[in-house]
């Protein structure tokens, strides 16, 4: 079967039909911290889950490709139906997109992470001790002010996003190129400088751009206790994608905390749903209120994948359970379908994103249910949905919520 999602076959066959929810727990599948375990999937205490499970079908999905790492933003992308080796987007430009920066065609965008370093600029903590929001405000207006204009002809614009999380911008003509990351992965290494993998012209210069404002910027810092380093992940430029709610006829409404998972959905079409709080139930609050006004719910969680990342497996084992006691509510709401699964896996047991398949439920009036009685690793390798790639679970859900016509006579 093929791992694309036909976008003109899903134009010409989308109707009107029951509403669908797809709930992501960002970093959901794990792997047993010794041998003979659970997973932190299988360890949490999750009754409703489990009976979704049983009630419809699972399987397990792959975000790129069997055995590659995924990042956030392309793993997003796969979940919406695009294939993510097809539409390459920077980290940057979803960052920027979701804290509200109107990128414009000559702007460049990068997701920026403060970062600790030692004396011979070797990164110590890749984010600088998780520094607090109001931290990175005032650390991006201290950028701003050393640095906004180190690049004659060009307008540079440093903006905060979330903890040691803040977006760079660089606007003028002639940007562009393939450009490499500065961020090295792992402590106990130096940065590394921007390149070019393009080979154009534009490319080169861009890069040698960038290496300017980062040198000017790790210098603007050298004074601070934790936050006196950076790096930048994801140098792109909006790519221009096919629109999500066009291709499925769908008003679609996303709910996140983060602003990266708002850019990812922005990029598609998806109208951002405000709202107070940044906790699980407070987003279902917000699914509750705004119910009527949307077809497709896209509904983000972060500290599964946060907590698998700091190495927490009881912290990640809890917020598991956490998202488990607020699913009574969403089925409260009838939707027409209902898929919980994550964008990637994040084992705190290898601190990082993994490449194995994420355990995918899909539960609708309309499935018809496998022999699988409870939601994790193992036992999702067995449901009737089996292995499959992630760009094919918006069609299966559309399908189970009534919204797709016959094929032919």
């Amino acid at each position: 079967m093929s791992i694309f999602t036909e976008f003109d076959l899903m134009r010409d066959l989308h109707q009107a039909g029951d509403k669908i929810v797809l709930l992501v727990m960002d970093g959901l599948g794990g792997l047993p911290m010794e041998a003979g375990g659970l997973t932190e999937l299988e360890a949490a205490n999750t009754p409703n889950l489990d009976r979704l499970a049983a009630q419809g079908t699972v399987g397990l999905s792959t975000p790129i490709r069997e055995g590659i790492e995924p990042g956030s933003g392309p793993a997003h992308l796969s979940l919406f139906s695009y294939d993510p080796v097809r539409y390459e987007i920077g980290r940057g430009v979803l960052e920027a997109l979701g804290i509200g920066f109107k990128l414009g065609p000559d702007d460049l965008a990068a997701r920026g992470n403060f970062a600790s370093a030692d004396a011979d600029g070797v990164i110590t903590d890749r984010r600088a001790g998780r520094i607090s929001t109001e931290e990175c405000i005032r650390l991006c207006e201290k950028l701003q002010a050393a640095t906004g204009d180190v690049l004659p002809g060009y307008e540079v614009f440093v903006e905060p996003v979330k903890e040691h999380r803040f977006v760079l911008v660089i606007r003028g003509k002639g940007l562009g190129g393939d450009l490499t990351e500065t961020d090295p992965l792992q402590t106990g290494k130096l940065p590394l400088p921007v390149t070019d993998e393009s080979g154009s012209a534009e490319g080169v210069q861009t890069a040698a751009l960038v290496n300017q404002w980062v040198e000017k910027a790790r210098a603007a810092l050298a004074d601070e206790e934790r936050a006196n380093s950076l790096n930048l992940r994801g140098l792109a430029k909006d790519p221009g994608l096919p629109r999500f709610p066009e291709i499925y006829g769908l008003r679609a409404g996303a709910i996140a905390v983060y602003p990266m998972y708002k850019g990812v959905a922005q990029l598609v079409g998806m109208d951002v749903i405000e709202f107070e709080g940044d906790r699980p139930n407070h987003e279902i609050d917000a699914l509750e209120e705004n119910w009527d006004a949307y077809d497709f719910f896209f509904i983000h969680v972060k500290k599964t994948d946060s907590y698998g990342e700091d190495g927490n497996f009881d912290a990640k084992v809890h917020e598991i359970e956490v998202v488990d006691e607020l699913i009574p509510r969403i089925l409260a709401l009838e939707p027409g379908a209902l898929i919980v699964t994550g964008d990637h896996s994040t084992p705190a047991k290898l601190r990082k994103h993994s490449w194995h398949p994420v355990p995918t439920l899909l539960w609708s009036p309309r499935a018809m249910p496998d022999h699988v009685q409870s939601f994790g690793e193992r036992v999702c390798a067995g449901g009737h949905m089996g292995v499959f790639h992630a760009t094919n679970l918006m069609p299966q859900a559309m399908a189970h919520a009534g919204r797709l016509k016959r094929y032919g006579a």
